[in-house]
């Protein structure tokens, strides 16, 4: 897992959906991609969210890693949702530079089975945000990303942006207990280090949050904690030392209302459920 390098945890994985690798479409002009937006953790990175059908005066929600919780890393197999918190974040303009401290009044959704996410409900409104900071939320894709897409990982946390593609997609991602599907698997220009967990990982061609930064392996190790394996439909595994990992992101929005109300009931709606 990609938490500070200090930081005495770890472990993350999930993957598999079997989407064969697809070739992509010719890229749009990029657009700018900077820090407006994303946020500092305590002990990660992540970003101000929004999904295509939220209003303005929605409860601005923050997007991070579920092995980013402070309350500790989720059980495999467990769904947490509506706990309360009081966690703070430092909400960066495109420069950077800490604007302002937002701040939860609950975990909305948290899970590291299947994928490795963590929505915390603020206690401001995307237009309030706006209206201060001049700051807008990043817009979760609700498709599937591509294979070759050109990506940036943008950490909050370290205030630094890493540039690469999209290598392809995972069937299973193991990380010690855990276990992901259809992972992301970047091209190694992304080498993203402890502390990007929790960073929006951003197509530059639409500006859109596709996935979530997660783990990397680090030491070569075989599905271990900071060294996640690739397992495929057959069994087969792969180790790929040095190369990093995200989860994607397109399955949530349907999980949401328009006033940011979570409901795992909703047609189309396939994220873990308690």
């Amino acid at each position: 897992m990609k938490k500070p390098l200090l930081a005495a945890l770890s472990g993350l994985a999930i993957a598999g959906a079997g989407v064969a690798p697809a070739v992509a479409a010719p890229q749009a002009a990029a657009v700018t991609v900077d820090f407006a937006g994303t946020v500092s953790l305590s002990n990660c990175s992540g970003s101000v969210i929004r999904f295509p059908n939220s209003t303005d005066t929605s409860p601005a929600l923050v997007l991070t890693n579920g092995h980013c919780l402070e309350t500790g890393f989720p059980e495999p197999g467990e769904v947490i949702t509506g706990q309360s918190s009081s966690r703070t974040f430092g909400l960066l303009n495109s420069a950077g530079t800490k604007v302002a401290t937002l701040r939860a009044n609950q975990v909305v959704y948290s899970t590291m089975t299947d994928t490795d996410v963590t929505i915390y409900r603020t206690t401001t409104t995307y237009a309030a945000i706006k209206s201060a900071y001049g700051i807008s939320p990043l817009t979760v894709s609700a498709t599937h990303p591509t294979a070759g897409t050109a990506i940036k990982v943008v950490s909050g946390y370290w205030k630094t942006i890493y540039s690469c593609n999209i290598d392809g997609f995972v069937y299973r991602l193991k990380e010690g207990d855990w276990t992901w599907k259809d992972s992301v698997r970047y091209t190694s220009a992304c080498n993203t280090i402890g502390g990007t967990s929790g960073s929006p990982v951003i197509d530059t061609s639409t500006g859109q949050v596709v996935a979530v930064n997660n783990t990397g392996n680090e030491d070569g190790e075989t599905c271990t904690v900071d060294n996640p394996c690739e397992v495929d439909e057959n069994g087969t595994v792969t180790v790929r030392e040095g190369i990093n990992y995200a989860e994607e992101t397109y399955n949530i929005p349907a999980c949401f209302t328009s006033a940011n109300v979570l409901s795992l009931s909703a047609s189309g709606c396939t994220l873990p459920k308690p």
